[in-house]
């Protein structure tokens, strides 16, 4: 992998690196911790898996985190699963979120925009007087510290204001976006069984009105937890019968009162994608999200005041918890409530010009989209304030990186990342002083010792191999809800390697230190022993002009046999003739490798995806081998189900 490109696509100009916050906190660290003043990135990223302790220590004291108690020690039991951090130690996430509020408070904090891409700022002082207002409610309606609240809402600034009057109150924050059917809510919901209920009676999306209030009744009847209920109209309606007016929460003039929660506090619950069964429910950390979040954005992606943040992203998403925590450095958050392509599918470049946005996160998937239909973002649109561009959802092809490259800026800093939503957070991704290789992640993150292994343990460089992670992060999940004994949160991650964080994704570390991502490893291509990941066919397969979307499955036969179907949805006009199929053939042959060209093409009327817009693979796999749909996927937990019924006719045919 690492000869294939060996000149970057970018690299900082040496003044850049120089006053990345990356390379102040090394000279620091260096003076004060013993971290290697020489050897740049390499040198630091070793020095902070192989003095984990001591690297944890000076993130909190350079980012100047406030423990009400001071902790006893920065590890108090290093194994896995089970680590502890900061044992001792007591803080708030709030708090943290709305420090800048007191030197800035006339700055915005927010900055939303909905579909009519008009930014409505919210500054910091109006930000930390709603959390105060919110806080001092939800205690007066009996939350405490522990309670779960949940919102049924979309990215606009009540939902932050809600996740950080609940984090202040020590409750445990919960959301799914209003795009979810009721089903899939109550899946998640039901699980942590919430005190509050936060809620829209609708929302705007492709330029049309969504109701969502027979929904909420729904969740009303079906969450009998809920002690109340809160309506925000953004349509405009009344607040239905015992709902409380969100307006009426928020109007005092309070300040926030900050509950001091020891470290391991759970501050959020996310779910995985719950393909198969019902999501997972995992519960992460006051202080390890607070932390881990302070490392990768104040570091790795070099925010802080001045800058503005924009990730296009949902409630119902790890990304927007992620983005929220944009306050933690300081920087103005950007809210995009919308259709990432509405009006046109330049949306987004245009959220980016209007908000000034400095840091651009999109998905993989949606830069691909804009280079099929042909976008020039900074031929139409000022982009000139915008530094970076990262991408997640999905590896970013090589395609991907030099469409950046050409149509955005020359000097435009690529950032695909990885990591999870078990995690909140990268495992590899953003550098702001290493280059930028074609299709490839800068280096694994600070204080992860992130390798490729083979399956006896043994790393690999410059090979394929399994995603793990070989020392604790202190934002890996406290547990999952309702796994009292941990087993589900043990075999999630740890049953193949014990003690190591398995990931459940093919990764090759070049010898430079840079990562590539080739798709899922449960649902890896394996042809005569040769292992290929699905995103690299994808990223073959759908450079061609006729491919809108494509599915690749690799099904093991009870004969012993394998077979490869290579599933394709076509562009409006595209024809799945023999040309087209010699096309893909050939693209396959001479791109990947010859093993690796499908036994079939087959003609779908479209790809599932969960509902966070991510190709759903294993559950069509087991379709495939029979298994019945009711055991093989969570309805609720997909885009579009119909569409796997297609999938399940054509098992019962090969039958």
């Amino acid at each position: 992998m690492s000869t294939q490109n060996p000149a970057p696509l970018w690299q900082p100009t040496p003044q850049r690196a120089a006053e990345a916050r990356i390379t102040r906190f090394q000279a620091w660290a260096a003076e004060h911790h013993g971290a290697p003043a020489d050897g740049g990135y390499p040198a630091l990223h070793r020095w902070s898996v192989e003095e984990l302790e001591t690297f944890w220590k000076a993130v909190t004291e350079w980012f100047d985190v406030r423990f009400s108690t001071p902790y006893t020690r920065v590890l108090g039991d290093r194994s896995m699963p089970g680590a502890t951090w900061f044992p001792g130690a007591t803080l708030n996430y709030a708090e943290h979120a709305l420090r800048a509020a007191a030197e800035r408070p006339d700055e915005p904090a927010l900055l939303h925009v909905d579909e009519s891409q008009e930014p409505r700022p919210v500054t910091w002082a109006e930000l930390q007087r709603q959390v105060g207002s919110l806080a001092a409610e939800l205690r007066a309606l009996g939350v405490r510290p522990g309670d779960r609240i949940s919102g049924y809402l979309p990215n606009v600034p009540q939902a932050v204001v809600a996740l950080l009057a609940t984090a202040a109150v020590g409750g445990v924050w919960t959301s799914c976006a209003p795009d979810f059917g009721a089903r899939s809510v109550l899946d998640r919901f039901q699980q942590v069984e919430p005190v509050v209920l936060f809620a829209v009676d609708g929302y705007r999306y492709g330029g049309k009105e969504h109701d969502r209030r027979e929904t909420v009744a729904e969740l009303r009847r079906e969450l009998p937890t809920v002690r109340a209920v809160v309506h925000i109209p953004l349509l405009g309606t009344d607040a239905p019968e015992g709902a409380l007016e969100w307006s009426a929460l928020t109007s005092a003039d309070t300040a926030p009162v900050f509950e001091q929660v020891p470290f391991d506090h759970p501050l959020w619950v996310l779910y995985s994608s719950g393909t198969t069964g019902l999501p997972k429910a995992i519960v992460q950390s006051q202080g390890g999200i607070l932390v881990e979040h302070l490392k990768q954005l104040g570091l790795h992606c070099d925010l802080g005041p001045g800058d503005r943040f924009f990730w296009y992203t949902s409630t119902g998403w790890m990304m927007w918890n992620f983005l929220v925590s944009g306050l933690l450095t300081g920087t103005t958050v950007v809210l995009y409530d919308g259709s990432p392509g509405f009006p046109d599918t330049g949306a987004q470049w245009r959220i980016a010009e209007r908000t000034g946005a400095t840091f651009f996160g999109t998905s993989a998937a949606y830069v691909m989209a804009c280079r099929k239909a042909g976008v020039h973002p900074s031929r139409d649109h000022d982009l000139s304030r915008v530094g970076c561009v990262a991408t997640t959802g999905s590896p970013l092809p090589p395609d991907g990186f030099r469409w950046l490259h050409d149509e955005v800026r020359e000097d435009l800093w690529i950032a695909s990342v990885s990591g999870g939503t078990d995690v909140c957070s990268c495992f590899a991704g953003a550098v702001p002083t290493l280059p930028v290789h074609i299709g490839e992640l800068q280096a694994a993150g600070l204080g992860t010792d992130l390798q490729s292994w083979d399956p006896s343990g043994d790393p690999l460089v410059d090979e394929v191999g399994e995603l793990v992670v070989t020392n604790p992060m202190p934002s890996m999940p406290v547990h999952f809800w309702n796994d009292p004994d941990g087993s589900r949160y043990h075999d999630s991650y740890f049953s193949t390697y014990p003690g190591v964080w398995r990931h459940g994704d093919w990764i090759t570390i070049t010898s430079r230190g840079s990562v590539v991502i080739h798709g899922r490893s449960d649902s890896t291509l394996n042809r005569q022993g040769v292992r290929m990941g699905s995103a690299d066919i994808y990223e073959a397969v759908e450079r061609l002009p006729e491919i809108k979307e494509s599915l690749v499955i690799g099904v093991e036969l009870p004969d012993g046999g394998y077979w490869m179907p290579l599933f394709v949805h076509l562009t409006p006009g595209a024809a799945l003739d023999e040309a087209l199929m010699d096309k893909v053939r050939r693209t396959i042959r001479e791109q990947l490798s010859p093993r690796h060209v499908p036994d079939e093409i087959i003609e779908v009327p479209g790809i599932p995806h969960t509902l966070t817009g991510k190709r759903i693979e294993v559950p069509v796999k087991r379709l495939l081998q029979g298994v019945p749909i009711e055991k093989a996927v969570n309805p609720g937990s997909i885009d579009d189900i119909a569409l796997l019924a297609f999938y399940e006719e054509l098992a019962r045919k090969r039958a």
